[in-house]
């Protein structure tokens, strides 16, 4: 199978890390590598994948420059765009996980002739602002534990090591990504050893987050005229199911995949299913589990 790795350079040259992996007819681009390569790879078989780290992410370069990271999500909607073009392919299908499925949202609003399809999974809401019933937040006693652990650490010293500190923090995190903890330790990539995974935090609240909590989608929503596929643990406590279901509602041609017993990470505890209806999807047609969403709530 084909296999390059190497680094592209934005407009604003900024360095950002690549693997494209296998040379099918179709071509999918997958950011957030560093967290996305080891379980999407086999998505290569049949097609061409190139995975990236966003902007001061993973492997790709670390900006001191604030004016560089200041757009938040918007520099990463162009950045993705930058990735289109080096590789020269007209239009792509799109793999979007966390905040990164409202990312290619945004790209496809942007630069909708480029979009073939795109697949949602564990997508952050279409309003940060939106308050879900419980029942579609995923909230349960995991998340009051780790809330709990995550107060009583910011009252702790930090270790010196902050690899160190990272583990630790991410060792929490890691049981809140799925629905069962005992399933934790499928999860095989870590952050830690990366500076920027290491530091994202204050990227995160600092650029990223408040370009998230600024958007609003209206009417401007029907310009995503390509199919999506949104594919959500029901007991996601990171992305809210509630949001998922809108995701469905309010895109013109959006059809929802759930996922009942697991959380932000659903190929990890039910991966027959995300990933069937990933392929089936990708090759053109519906899976049979998508679901047409009407109403928000389930009740």
């Amino acid at each position: 199978m084909l296999s390059i790795d190497g680094y592209l350079t934005t407009e604003d040259g900024v360095k950002l890390y690549f693997q494209k992996l296998g040379n099918g007819p179709n071509a999918v681009i997958i950011p957030n590598s560093v967290h996305m390569f080891e379980s999407f790879r086999h998505l290569a078989a049949s097609r061409t994948i190139i995975f990236f780290d966003l902007r001061n992410r993973g492997r790709s370069e670390s900006i001191s420059d604030a004016s560089k990271l200041a757009r938040g999500i918007h520099n990463d909607v162009d950045d993705l765009e930058a990735v289109r073009r080096h590789f020269q392919i007209d239009q792509v299908d799109l793999i979007g996980h966390s905040y990164i499925g409202l990312l290619v949202i945004l790209y496809a609003l942007k630069y909708p002739d480029h979009i073939h399809r795109i697949v949602q999974i564990g997508a952050a809401q279409p309003n940060a602002m939106t308050q879900y019933p419980p029942h579609l937040t995923g909230a349960d006693a995991t998340l009051a534990d780790f809330v709990n652990k995550l107060t009583q650490r910011r009252k702790s010293i930090e270790p010196a090591d902050a690899v160190e500190g990272c583990r630790n923090f991410w060792g929490m995190v890691r049981v809140l990504m799925v629905a069962d903890p005992a399933d934790a330790n499928k999860i095989h990539w870590t952050p830690c050893d990366y500076p920027n995974e290491i530091n994202f935090m204050k990227y995160w609240t600092e650029n990223l987050m408040p370009s998230i909590h600024a958007l609003r989608f209206d009417e401007e929503i029907s310009k995503v005229k390509a199919p999506v596929l949104t594919i959500h643990g029901r007991r996601d406590r990171q992305g809210a199911y509630g949001g998922a279901r809108e995701w469905a509602m309010i895109l013109p041609d959006a059809r929802l995949v759930t996922v009942d017993n697991a959380a932000h990470v659903p190929w990890i505890e039910s991966p027959e299913r995300v990933f069937g209806a990933i392929e089936t999807f990708l090759n053109g047609t519906w899976p049979e589990a998508a679901e047409v969403v009407e109403l928000l709530d389930v009740t």
